[in-house]
């Protein structure tokens, strides 16, 4: 696992300015939307923001620890159904950012936050529910929650979402949209130098920091992500995925080792690692496309060896007959 020589790389200046003024003006609204792309730290951002929110009602409560270990009985979190407790422990606790496509919020769990809403507070002015991946909220879902806006209650809800349109208008309307902006190049690289402990990084002449900057799309998890799983190749492999591979052997070998040793999501990260890798080498618009399908075959979970085989072995055709 990559050492993190900090743990406050995620948190958005601008926006965390912002929610600072909120919590020093109290000014706080019953609904706000975190949007922006996977990876840019909108959980983390929402926990510390719903942390400075509980320590004005009780500063002398161990806030931070309750929040963190989700034990806190004015805090409630929803999640899509099949996402509960597949986290891994080596994600480092970020959002999730690879979904399978079958995830849902379902009624039965925004009725349970009308059930939570109705209890009084315990250790706070008011109650706060955070719902990540909102997006996913199903029709009969997305209807409960607006009613539930649209009701005097005493609750803060905060919706975490990389995908606006997917929500109700209505629901929009009634929230206050926090937006997170992808980091720069410039600041992706000084998360590299600053943050992390690269002496045991693998960059070497085969991986330059360009192309882990370029990878991650301006997510920092989307750059934790790729460092680990880059680094937890052996040397051999590595060697072999430096360029488009040729031999058929050696496919077959690194299909089956990758669609062995790594999750979907993890898969998914390491095609846009190697994308970057091969672009710049070949220049070569074909085979970025023929990777570009392979992220999609993943992400339907469609025989994830088979769509590596087919995937190497057409562009070691492609790439011989150039």
């Amino acid at each position: 696992m990559i050492e993190v020589k900090k743990n406050n790389f995620f948190l958005n200046e601008e926006v965390n300015t912002f929610l600072k003024n909120i919590i020093k003006n109290k000014s706080l609204t019953n609904g706000y939307i975190f949007y922006g792309a996977e990876g840019l730290g909108k959980k983390q951002t929402a926990l510390q923001f719903i942390k400075e929110i509980f320590k004005q009602s009780s500063p002398s409560e161990n806030i931070e620890e309750r929040i963190t270990n989700n034990n806190h009985p004015d805090f409630l979190i929803i999640e899509p159904d099949s996402l509960l407790g597949t986290k891994s422990s080596r994600s480092f606790d970020l959002e999730t950012t690879i979904k399978s496509g079958s995830e849902i919020i379902k009624i039965a769990q925004i009725r349970n936050i009308k059930t939570f809403l109705s209890q009084q507070s315990i250790n706070s002015e008011k109650k706060i529910v955070l719902i990540i991946d909102a997006h996913l909220l199903n029709e009969a879902a997305s209807n409960c929650l607006l009613k539930t806006l649209e009701e005097p209650s005493n609750g803060i809800f905060i919706l975490l979402t990389s995908k606006l349109n997917l929500l109700l208008d209505t629901i929009i309307s009634r929230c206050q949209i926090v937006r997170f902006r992808s980091f720069s190049s410039k600041q992706i690289r000084s998360i590299l130098k600053e943050y992390l402990d690269t002496s045991k990084l693998k960059i070497n002449t085969k991986l330059k920091y360009e192309d882990l900057i370029n990878s991650a799309n301006g997510s920092p998890n989307q750059l934790l992500k790729n460092i680990e799983i880059w680094n937890d190749f052996s040397d051999e492999i590595i060697s072999k995925l430096d360029s488009p591979i040729r031999k058929s052997s050696e496919i077959l070998e690194i299909s089956k080792s990758i669609s062995e040793k790594l999750e979907i999501f993890q898969q998914i990260c390491l095609v846009n690692l190697i994308q970057t890798i091969w672009w710049r080498k070949t220049k070569n618009i074909g085979l970025v496309k023929r990777l570009e399908n392979l992220k999609y075959l993943l992400k339907k979970n469609i025989q994830p060896r088979l769509a590596w085989e087919i995937t190497l072995l057409k562009i070691s055709m492609e790439d011989l007959q150039d």
